[in-house]
Protein backbone atom coordinates (compact mmCIF):
# COMPACT_ATOMS: atom_id res chain seq x y z
CA UNK A 1 0.00 0.00 0.00
CA UNK A 2 1.52 3.28 -1.15
CA UNK A 3 1.66 6.28 1.26
CA UNK A 4 -0.88 9.10 0.77
CA UNK A 5 0.24 12.05 -1.38
CA UNK A 6 1.71 15.02 0.48
CA UNK A 7 -0.65 17.96 1.26
CA UNK A 8 -0.91 20.64 -1.41
CA UNK A 9 0.97 23.88 -0.62
CA UNK A 10 -1.21 26.86 0.31
CA UNK A 11 0.27 28.94 -2.48
CA UNK A 12 -0.77 26.36 -5.10
CA UNK A 13 -4.25 26.08 -3.54
CA UNK A 14 -4.74 29.86 -3.96
CA UNK A 15 -3.65 29.65 -7.59
CA UNK A 16 -6.16 26.89 -8.26
CA UNK A 17 -9.01 28.85 -6.68
CA UNK A 18 -8.49 31.95 -8.79
CA UNK A 19 -8.17 30.04 -12.05
CA UNK A 20 -11.19 30.75 -14.26
CA UNK A 21 -12.40 33.82 -12.31
CA UNK A 22 -12.79 37.00 -14.40
CA UNK A 23 -10.36 39.84 -13.90
CA UNK A 24 -11.44 43.08 -12.19
CA UNK A 25 -11.91 45.00 -15.48
CA UNK A 26 -14.15 42.21 -16.75
CA UNK A 27 -16.31 42.43 -13.61
CA UNK A 28 -16.67 46.20 -14.00
CA UNK A 29 -17.70 45.91 -17.65
CA UNK A 30 -20.24 43.21 -16.80
CA UNK A 31 -21.79 45.31 -14.03
CA UNK A 32 -22.07 48.32 -16.34
CA UNK A 33 -23.75 46.22 -19.00
CA UNK A 34 -26.35 44.96 -16.53
CA UNK A 35 -27.07 48.52 -15.33
CA UNK A 36 -27.48 49.81 -18.89
CA UNK A 37 -29.81 46.94 -19.74
CA UNK A 38 -31.98 47.59 -16.65
CA UNK A 39 -32.13 51.35 -17.29
CA UNK A 40 -33.10 50.83 -20.92
CA UNK A 41 -35.94 48.44 -20.08
CA UNK A 42 -37.25 50.68 -17.29
CA UNK A 43 -37.33 53.74 -19.54
CA UNK A 44 -39.39 51.89 -22.12
CA UNK A 45 -42.01 50.79 -19.62
CA UNK A 46 -42.48 54.04 -17.69
CA UNK A 47 -41.70 57.52 -18.99
CA UNK A 48 -42.03 60.63 -16.81
CA UNK A 49 -42.34 64.07 -18.35
CA UNK A 50 -39.95 66.58 -16.81
CA UNK A 51 -41.48 69.44 -14.86
CA UNK A 52 -40.29 72.19 -12.59
CA UNK A 53 -42.89 71.28 -9.99
CA UNK A 54 -41.11 69.77 -6.99
CA UNK A 55 -41.49 66.15 -5.90
CA UNK A 56 -43.57 65.00 -8.90
CA UNK A 57 -43.90 61.23 -9.15
CA UNK A 58 -46.37 59.08 -11.08
CA UNK A 59 -47.48 55.60 -9.95
CA UNK A 60 -47.04 52.52 -12.09
CA UNK A 61 -50.36 51.03 -11.04
CA UNK A 62 -53.05 53.69 -10.51
CA UNK A 63 -56.20 52.67 -8.67
CA UNK A 64 -59.93 53.53 -8.43
CA UNK A 65 -62.64 52.57 -10.91
CA UNK A 66 -62.20 55.91 -12.66
CA UNK A 67 -58.60 54.93 -13.32
CA UNK A 68 -57.55 57.81 -11.09
CA UNK A 69 -54.45 57.41 -8.91
CA UNK A 70 -54.96 57.72 -5.18
CA UNK A 71 -53.63 60.91 -3.64
CA UNK A 72 -51.23 61.02 -0.75
CA UNK A 73 -50.05 64.22 0.92
CA UNK A 74 -47.14 62.58 2.70
CA UNK A 75 -45.00 64.40 5.23
CA UNK A 76 -41.92 62.50 4.04
CA UNK A 77 -40.27 62.08 0.66
CA UNK A 78 -40.57 58.30 0.47
CA UNK A 79 -43.41 55.96 -0.34
CA UNK A 80 -44.19 52.27 -0.22
CA UNK A 81 -44.72 50.36 -3.49
CA UNK A 82 -48.02 49.09 -2.11
CA UNK A 83 -49.36 52.62 -1.68
CA UNK A 84 -48.46 54.55 -4.82
CA UNK A 85 -49.10 58.28 -4.84
CA UNK A 86 -49.31 60.79 -7.63
CA UNK A 87 -47.58 63.51 -5.71
CA UNK A 88 -44.89 63.30 -3.07
CA UNK A 89 -44.93 66.58 -1.23
CA UNK A 90 -42.00 67.96 0.75
CA UNK A 91 -41.79 67.65 4.48
CA UNK A 92 -44.54 69.91 5.79
CA UNK A 93 -43.45 73.03 7.60
CA UNK A 94 -44.99 73.37 11.05
CA UNK A 95 -45.83 77.04 11.32
CA UNK A 96 -47.16 77.69 14.79
CA UNK A 97 -49.16 80.72 13.70
CA UNK A 98 -49.90 82.96 10.70
CA UNK A 99 -47.29 85.36 12.11
CA UNK A 100 -44.55 82.71 11.97
CA UNK A 101 -45.57 81.92 8.39
CA UNK A 102 -45.43 85.64 7.56
CA UNK A 103 -41.96 85.93 9.06
CA UNK A 104 -40.80 82.95 6.98
CA UNK A 105 -42.29 84.28 3.73
CA UNK A 106 -41.27 87.93 3.95
CA UNK A 107 -37.55 87.53 3.03
CA UNK A 108 -38.41 84.98 0.32
CA UNK A 109 -40.95 87.05 -1.67
CA UNK A 110 -40.91 90.43 -3.44
CA UNK A 111 -41.83 92.96 -0.78
CA UNK A 112 -44.40 94.83 -2.88
CA UNK A 113 -46.17 91.62 -3.90
CA UNK A 114 -46.29 90.25 -0.36
CA UNK A 115 -47.60 93.57 0.97
CA UNK A 116 -50.58 93.33 -1.39
CA UNK A 117 -51.90 90.08 0.11
CA UNK A 118 -55.42 90.69 1.41
CA UNK A 119 -55.19 94.33 0.31
CA UNK A 120 -55.38 94.05 -3.47
CA UNK A 121 -58.97 93.18 -4.51
CA UNK A 122 -59.46 89.47 -5.10
CA UNK A 123 -56.39 88.36 -3.14
CA UNK A 124 -56.16 86.29 0.02
CA UNK A 125 -54.06 86.93 3.13
CA UNK A 126 -51.53 85.02 5.22
CA UNK A 127 -54.31 83.56 7.37
CA UNK A 128 -55.75 81.85 4.28
CA UNK A 129 -52.41 80.30 3.37
CA UNK A 130 -51.78 79.22 6.96
CA UNK A 131 -55.15 77.44 7.04
CA UNK A 132 -54.40 75.71 3.73
CA UNK A 133 -51.12 74.44 5.16
CA UNK A 134 -52.68 73.42 8.47
CA UNK A 135 -55.41 71.42 6.68
CA UNK A 136 -52.95 69.78 4.30
CA UNK A 137 -54.40 71.36 1.16
CA UNK A 138 -51.18 73.15 0.22
CA UNK A 139 -47.46 72.52 0.39
CA UNK A 140 -44.60 75.03 0.30
CA UNK A 141 -41.17 74.13 -1.04
CA UNK A 142 -38.28 75.53 0.97
CA UNK A 143 -36.90 77.73 -1.78
CA UNK A 144 -36.64 81.39 -2.77
CA UNK A 145 -39.27 82.11 -3.77
CA UNK A 146 -41.20 79.18 -2.29
CA UNK A 147 -43.32 77.09 -4.67
CA UNK A 148 -46.89 76.47 -3.57
CA UNK A 149 -48.08 73.03 -4.68
CA UNK A 150 -51.83 72.41 -4.83
CA UNK A 151 -53.91 69.54 -6.15
CA UNK A 152 -57.21 70.76 -7.57
CA UNK A 153 -60.24 68.89 -8.85
CA UNK A 154 -62.12 70.58 -11.69
CA UNK A 155 -65.69 69.41 -12.39
CA UNK A 156 -67.16 70.13 -15.80
CA UNK A 157 -70.87 69.95 -15.00
CA UNK A 158 -72.85 69.25 -18.17
CA UNK A 159 -76.35 70.67 -18.65
CA UNK A 160 -78.93 70.69 -21.41
CA UNK A 161 -78.22 71.62 -25.04
CA UNK A 162 -74.50 70.88 -24.71
CA UNK A 163 -73.91 73.66 -22.16
CA UNK A 164 -71.47 73.50 -19.26
CA UNK A 165 -71.59 75.22 -15.87
CA UNK A 166 -69.04 77.98 -15.24
CA UNK A 167 -68.50 80.13 -12.17
CA UNK A 168 -68.50 83.70 -13.50
CA UNK A 169 -67.46 85.44 -10.27
CA UNK A 170 -67.38 85.27 -6.48
CA UNK A 171 -68.45 87.67 -3.76
CA UNK A 172 -65.86 87.70 -0.96
CA UNK A 173 -66.19 88.38 2.75
CA UNK A 174 -64.24 91.64 2.44
CA UNK A 175 -66.80 92.99 -0.05
CA UNK A 176 -64.61 92.55 -3.13
CA UNK A 177 -65.62 90.60 -6.22
CA UNK A 178 -63.26 88.08 -7.80
CA UNK A 179 -63.69 87.12 -11.44
CA UNK A 180 -63.47 83.42 -12.21
CA UNK A 181 -64.71 82.29 -15.65
CA UNK A 182 -63.96 78.63 -15.00
CA UNK A 183 -65.78 75.38 -14.12
CA UNK A 184 -66.37 74.37 -10.52
CA UNK A 185 -63.04 73.68 -8.84
CA UNK A 186 -61.87 72.83 -5.36
CA UNK A 187 -58.57 72.16 -3.58
CA UNK A 188 -58.22 68.51 -2.67
CA UNK A 189 -57.85 67.26 0.89
CA UNK A 190 -55.01 64.97 2.03
CA UNK A 191 -55.44 61.36 0.80
CA UNK A 192 -58.57 62.35 -1.18
CA UNK A 193 -59.12 60.92 -4.66
CA UNK A 194 -60.52 63.11 -7.47
CA UNK A 195 -63.90 61.35 -7.51
CA UNK A 196 -64.55 61.99 -3.82
CA UNK A 197 -63.22 65.53 -4.12
CA UNK A 198 -65.58 66.20 -7.04
CA UNK A 199 -68.62 65.07 -5.06
CA UNK A 200 -67.53 67.16 -2.07
CA UNK A 201 -67.02 70.22 -4.30
CA UNK A 202 -70.52 69.85 -5.73
CA UNK A 203 -71.98 69.49 -2.24
CA UNK A 204 -70.17 72.54 -0.84
CA UNK A 205 -70.59 74.96 -3.75
CA UNK A 206 -73.88 73.87 -5.37
CA UNK A 207 -75.66 72.24 -2.46
CA UNK A 208 -77.76 75.29 -1.58
CA UNK A 209 -79.77 75.02 -4.82
CA UNK A 210 -79.81 71.28 -5.50
CA UNK A 211 -83.37 69.99 -5.00
CA UNK A 212 -84.25 72.93 -2.80
CA UNK A 213 -81.14 72.54 -0.67
CA UNK A 214 -81.60 68.80 -0.11
CA UNK A 215 -85.36 68.32 0.27
CA UNK A 216 -86.75 66.26 -2.55
CA UNK A 217 -88.02 62.92 -3.64
CA UNK A 218 -91.01 61.72 -1.64
CA UNK A 219 -90.27 64.17 1.14
CA UNK A 220 -86.92 62.62 1.96
CA UNK A 221 -83.50 64.19 2.16
CA UNK A 222 -81.47 63.76 -1.02
CA UNK A 223 -77.83 62.75 -0.73
CA UNK A 224 -75.58 64.49 -3.24
CA UNK A 225 -74.04 61.14 -4.18
CA UNK A 226 -77.47 60.01 -5.42
CA UNK A 227 -77.90 62.88 -7.92
CA UNK A 228 -74.33 63.18 -9.22
CA UNK A 229 -73.12 61.07 -12.13
CA UNK A 230 -69.42 61.20 -12.98
CA UNK A 231 -68.34 60.02 -16.43
CA UNK A 232 -65.75 57.26 -15.75
CA UNK A 233 -64.02 57.93 -19.09
CA UNK A 234 -63.67 61.68 -18.66
CA UNK A 235 -60.71 61.87 -16.31
CA UNK A 236 -57.80 64.05 -17.39
CA UNK A 237 -54.76 65.35 -15.53
CA UNK A 238 -52.39 68.17 -16.34
CA UNK A 239 -49.86 70.33 -14.50
CA UNK A 240 -50.02 74.11 -14.68
CA UNK A 241 -47.30 76.44 -13.44
CA UNK A 242 -48.07 80.10 -12.82
CA UNK A 243 -47.85 82.83 -10.20
CA UNK A 244 -50.83 82.65 -7.87
CA UNK A 245 -53.67 85.13 -8.39
CA UNK A 246 -54.68 84.74 -4.75
CA UNK A 247 -51.13 85.21 -3.40
CA UNK A 248 -49.24 87.68 -5.66
CA UNK A 249 -45.56 86.90 -6.11
CA UNK A 250 -45.93 83.28 -4.97
CA UNK A 251 -45.22 80.75 -7.76
CA UNK A 252 -47.73 77.93 -7.94
CA UNK A 253 -47.65 74.37 -9.21
CA UNK A 254 -51.22 73.23 -9.83
CA UNK A 255 -51.97 69.56 -10.46
CA UNK A 256 -55.39 69.74 -12.12
CA UNK A 257 -57.65 66.67 -12.11
CA UNK A 258 -60.63 67.15 -14.42
CA UNK A 259 -63.81 65.04 -14.58
CA UNK A 260 -67.15 65.53 -16.33
CA UNK A 261 -70.39 65.10 -14.39
CA UNK A 262 -74.14 65.64 -14.50
CA UNK A 263 -76.06 66.96 -11.50
CA UNK A 264 -79.81 66.70 -11.10
CA UNK A 265 -81.83 69.67 -9.88
CA UNK A 266 -79.69 72.58 -11.09
CA UNK A 267 -81.46 75.69 -12.48
CA UNK A 268 -81.41 76.02 -16.25
CA UNK A 269 -80.60 79.75 -16.14
CA UNK A 270 -78.00 81.82 -14.30
CA UNK A 271 -78.04 81.41 -10.52
CA UNK A 272 -76.00 81.99 -7.37
CA UNK A 273 -75.18 79.78 -4.41
CA UNK A 274 -74.18 80.58 -0.84
CA UNK A 275 -71.03 79.44 0.91
CA UNK A 276 -72.29 78.71 4.42
CA UNK A 277 -68.85 78.74 6.06
CA UNK A 278 -65.78 78.06 3.94
CA UNK A 279 -63.67 77.28 7.00
CA UNK A 280 -66.48 75.93 9.16
CA UNK A 281 -64.69 72.66 9.87
CA UNK A 282 -61.47 74.34 10.87
CA UNK A 283 -60.35 73.86 14.47
CA UNK A 284 -58.82 77.33 14.34
CA UNK A 285 -62.12 79.21 14.13
CA UNK A 286 -60.67 82.47 15.43
CA UNK A 287 -58.03 82.45 12.68
CA UNK A 288 -60.55 81.47 10.02
CA UNK A 289 -62.55 84.59 10.84
CA UNK A 290 -59.51 86.68 9.81
CA UNK A 291 -59.15 84.91 6.46
CA UNK A 292 -60.80 86.14 3.25
CA UNK A 293 -63.65 83.73 2.47
CA UNK A 294 -66.19 83.25 -0.32
CA UNK A 295 -69.76 84.24 0.53
CA UNK A 296 -71.51 83.79 -2.83
CA UNK A 297 -70.79 81.93 -6.06
CA UNK A 298 -72.34 83.15 -9.33
CA UNK A 299 -72.93 80.56 -12.07
CA UNK A 300 -73.79 80.63 -15.76
CA UNK A 301 -74.12 78.10 -18.59
CA UNK A 302 -71.73 78.40 -21.54
CA UNK A 303 -70.81 76.41 -24.64
CA UNK A 304 -67.96 73.93 -24.41
CA UNK A 305 -65.66 75.87 -26.75
CA UNK A 306 -65.80 78.96 -24.52
CA UNK A 307 -64.35 77.19 -21.46
CA UNK A 308 -60.73 78.03 -20.75
CA UNK A 309 -58.37 75.03 -21.03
Amino acid sequence: MSPPPPPQPLSNLHDNLVVGLPSLPDLVLTALSVCLLFTSSASKSHTITATRCPFLSFPLNPRRFLKIPAMSHSSTSSTSPSTPSLFLLPRRHNFASPQSLSDWLRPRLPSDSFASWGIKPGTKNVHNLWLELAEGETSLADSTPPIRTVQVVTVRVAGKHGKFLVESHQELSDGNVRKRGRPLSEKMKPNEDPESAAVRAIREELGSVIIGGGEGREGGVIEVEDIVRIDPNSYEMRVEEKVSDSYPGLPGCYVLHTVCATVEGLPEGDFCTYEVDEYGVSEEKNLADKAVSVKKHYWTWVSADSIKP
